[in-house]
């Protein structure tokens, strides 16, 4: 599983841009119109897949994405529909990376091994658990390394070089930097001190360095893709699915184009970032 991440990466190295990463709230604002989101973000040009599982008390996100893991739960997702949408969808893609991004209560509950199993059934690559620090790697982290699972980890601005060893220690696929402190969503972070942290954080790994939080235009993607392996949009897409559904919060007919169409402007503007950088 982790030499789909490895190739993806490798590939973007070679074609010279960063990666553009897509995060959806799995189920949201129901299966099928979830499935046929994930189906349009490689057509729309995204690189890597987030997959978010719905989770009732999800601390780290904000008020957008705490609303989509609401209408997904209201829809009646779970982990294991969670699963099968990545099932289904690799039924007709075999190539884009998926990662599972959210909290460890479900996954817990749902017994770590079986999980594990499912998830390479379903073709996930990748893991992102924002609620397990690297001192509770046995937990999950070390499994699923052991099943070729990537497990990608969350560094911040306040990761200092005294803790980053520790945080990337058993990170593989990418590294996820937060350009700011505080929930999902926010402003976008100033690019000169997000181009000094990535090259601070590749002192440290040879790892792609994927950039979030606060990516809401082709213009941002462009910026950040400059410096970074990857530019990583979630609150924009799920505010683009929100604001297409209907009064009573159901998919509209122009749902799954209106990510499309959002995604297919992300992804010129990180496809046009290093032209930028090469100036």
């Amino acid at each position: 599983m982790t030499a789909r991440m490895d190739k993806r990466f490798a590939a973007l190295k070679a074609e010279g841009r960063p990666a553009l990463v897509t995060y959806f709230m799995g189920g949201d604002p129901d299966y099928d119109t979830s499935l046929g989101i994930m189906k349009a973000l490689p057509e729309a040009g995204a690189d890597v897949i987030e997959l978010g599982m719905p989770f009732s008390d999800p601390m780290a996100d904000g008020p957008a994405i705490q609303l989509a893991g609401q209408r997904a739960l209201k829809a009646g997702q779970t982990l294991k529909k969670t699963l099968q949408l990545a099932a289904d969808f690799r039924k007709t893609d075999v190539e884009t990376p998926i990662v599972l991004m959210g909290y460890y209560n479900p996954i817990y509950i749902y017994g770590v091994e079986t999980f594990l199993d499912d998830a390479i059934a379903a073709g996930i690559d990748g893991l992102i658990v924002v609620d397990l620090p690297p001192e509770m790697d046995d937990e999950l982290c070390i499994p699923a390394i052991r099943k070729d699972i990537n497990f990608i980890r969350l560094a911040t601005p306040t990761t200092d070089d005294k803790r980053l060893p520790t945080v990337l220690k058993n990170t593989s696929g990418f590294v996820y930097y937060v350009s700011m402190n505080g929930i999902t969503g926010s402003a976008l972070p100033d690019p000169s001190l997000v181009s000094g942290a990535v090259k601070r954080i590749k002192q440290h790994t040879e790892l792609p360095v994927c950039v979030g939080f606060g990516v809401k235009t082709a213009e941002h993607a462009k910026v950040i893709g400059a410096s970074a392996d990857g530019v990583v949009v979630g609150t924009a897409i799920v505010n683009q699915i929100a604001t297409s559904l209907t009064k009573d919060g159901k998919a509209s007919a122009d749902t799954i184009q209106a990510v499309a169409t959002l995604v297919r402007g992300l992804s010129t503007g990180t496809r046009s970032s290093r032209l930028v950088a090469a100036e």
